[in-house]
């Protein structure tokens, strides 16, 4: 697995997918999971060289010295010497999930690098937008009809109540996904073994954000952006990820219907040409 050091010297990894295309640097979830959990991003792999971060302290990064460096905006630096490391001048980003966050703090504070932003189910935190317990239990209730929802939603009243169990915090996986299958299920299975729970408390803990600041920043600029919602995820709620598209100028909003938080394992072939048509039109000459 190659590396890289980061400013604080500490040794990050990333993986490689994919031989051919341009490269799409990814940025994991979590928050704090290592970026094994992305796969290829449903064969994204076959149109781009896509480069997954294992953030610091996840996969096969460092632990860094010093645990502050966990909050979100110092990790924004790393991601900055991950494209010095690559050697290119502009970046293709995606980010899943709470990674939304340090991608929107990086095209922030490096808004000539970032060539293009790919918001997959991604928080916004970092502009003033959060999700809430209302937007979870609105998109639950759309699963009502499936078998497995008495158990699941009860395990949900538990987390919501802040008494829940490592049980029922396993048994409410299936709102996650738009489809609970054996594949759902094994990828589930995984997070915990692959997320840094002590270094995910410091992630978004105070100070990290500064909205406004953030928002200001990225009016000013040029980067496409793509904000891609799951139609039964709620968090991002479909209607919630058009309010963070709004903030965002010239921000393109694509909604998978079908999908939950993880639209890559949904739909692969939805969810691949999706972004793959998204990229490809801000190619020169397209």
């Amino acid at each position: 697995m190659p590396t890289f050091s980061a400013p604080d010297g500490t040794q990050l990894a990333y993986q490689e997918q994919g031989e051919g295309g341009e490269p799409l640097l990814c940025i994991p979830g979590g928050p704090m999971r290592a970026a094994a959990y992305l796969g290829d991003l449903g064969g994204l792999s076959r149109h781009r060289r896509l480069i997954m971060l294992d953030l610091r302290g996840t996969g096969g990064s460092a632990v860094p010295a010093d645990p502050a460096t966990y909050r979100c905006d110092r990790q924004v630096d790393d991601v900055e010497s991950l494209r010095a490391h690559l050697g290119t001048d502009r970046v293709d980003l995606l980010a899943h999930s709470a990674g939304g966050d340090l991608a929107l703090l990086y095209a922030a504070r490096y808004p000539r690098r970032v060539r293009s932003l790919t918001l997959v189910t991604a928080r916004a935190r970092a502009v003033g937008v959060d999700f809430t317990e209302e937007h979870r239990r609105e998109a639950a209730s759309l699963r009502s009809a499936e078998p497995w929802f008495p158990e699941a939603h009860a395990a949900y009243e538990a987390v919501w109540a802040g008494s829940a169990t490592d049980a029922e915090w396993d048994a409410i996986a299936p709102f996650f996904y738009g489809r609970w299958d054996a594949v759902a299920a094994a990828h589930a299975a995984g997070e915990v073994a692959q997320t840094n729970e002590p270094a995910a408390e410091i992630y978004a803990s105070r100070g990290a954000f500064d909205p406004a600041a953030a928002r200001a920043a990225l009016a000013a600029g040029e980067a496409r952006v793509l904000v891609l919602a799951g139609g039964k995820d709620g968090g991002p709620l479909p209607r919630v990820a058009a309010d963070i598209a709004e903030l965002l100028p010239g921000a393109e909003l694509a909604v998978q219907r079908d999908a939950g938080h993880y639209p890559w394992l949904d739909d692969p072939h939805h969810f691949t040409r999706t972004v793959e048509e998204f990229l490809s039109a801000g190619k020169p000459g397209r």
